[in-house]
């Protein structure tokens, strides 16, 4: 298999404090990539890694075959990336920026760009300073679909934008990715978004990894339970059947990857009386809070 981003052992360090340690994963060619976590738990710092704005404390991050630090001119060539917040020259208009950006790419496909202008409905003179954030986030959009990029490297693209936007932002890039077999390595707080964007994700907590595998997988085997016990509350705590657990009164939520015959099994080792047993269905973001924590 070929791997267009290769992480190995990374470990990245603020003075003493910790980012992760010994981070390891790959993204094939071809395939959408998700970096996952809450806020602090090192996903724009693996972005910084990976375009060689920041050195780790030890590893490496390769892309096509290239240490991340010292990237060739060719390869980086073949990298589009969106910081977070849609940065760009707003005092230019559409068409000054198109011009402007398309000196620096041999590849450059204008059309793409101007099929996604036409979706804005604005005129060709229209100013960026003067669009609102969502209409922004289309320009960066055509700005790097034009590009003609392999690798499409997209920090937390979502920052600002309506459902609306959100959803024609998605549509474009999903079309785009799959009709020209790009790869794509994203992050965003809206987990939702992502559930029928990325093959593929890897979740970070405040120290590494906490889960790597593909999506169908992850939603396929993590699941969630209630129940109501009787008396006492349990002190439950995580181990290799409880993944986490929440409890409010006598109604507990279970979440683990065992399945719902080991977990009524496991309670009822420990002696638990419990009632109204079931398993609750979940979106990608139920099941990135189930294993993450609310807080």
């Amino acid at each position: 298999m070929e791997y267009v981003v290769e992480c190995n052992h990374l470990t990245h360090y603020y003075g003493k404090k910790l980012v992760y340690k010994d981070l390891n994963f790959k993204i094939p060619k071809g395939s959408i990539f998700g970096l996952l976590g809450k806020n602090g738990t090192g996903k724009t710092t693996t972005i910084n890694i990976l375009n060689g704005f920041l050195t780790p404390t030890s590893g490496e991050c390769l892309i096509f075959g290239e240490n991340s630090q010292n990237l060739s001119p060719e390869t980086k060539r073949r990298i589009g990336f969106l910081m977070e917040g849609h940065i760009q020259y707003s005092f230019m208009n559409i068409q000054q920026i198109e011009k402007f950006y398309s000196a620096f790419f041999p590849r450059w496909n204008k059309d793409i760009y101007w099929e996604l202008m036409k979706k804005l409905e604005v005129s060709s003179t229209q100013k960026i300073s003067r669009m609102s954030c969502g209409q922004r986030s289309q320009v960066a959009l055509g700005l790097i679909l034009a590009q003609d990029p392999d690798l499409l490297i997209l920090d937390d693209y979502s920052m600002g934008l309506d459902p609306g936007y959100r959803r024609l932002f998605l549509d474009y890039l999903t079309e785009y990715a799959k009709a020209e077999e790009k790869t794509i390595f994203v992050t965003s707080h809206i987990i939702q978004d992502l559930e029928k964007l990325i093959d593929y994700c890897v979740i970070l907590d405040y120290s590494g990894i906490l889960l790597s595998m593909p999506v169908e997988e992850f939603q396929r085997k993590f699941k969630h339970f209630r129940f109501q016990v009787e008396g006492n509350v349990p002190d439950l705590k995580k181990d290799e059947v409880v993944t986490n657990i929440e409890i409010i009164k006598n109604h507990v939520s279970l979440y683990s990857f065992k399945s719902a015959e080991e977990v009524e099994n496991y309670l009822k080792s420990l002696g638990i009386h419990y009632s109204d047993f079931h398993q609750v269905p979940m979106t990608l973001e139920d099941a990135f809070i189930g294993l993450t924590g609310k807080y």
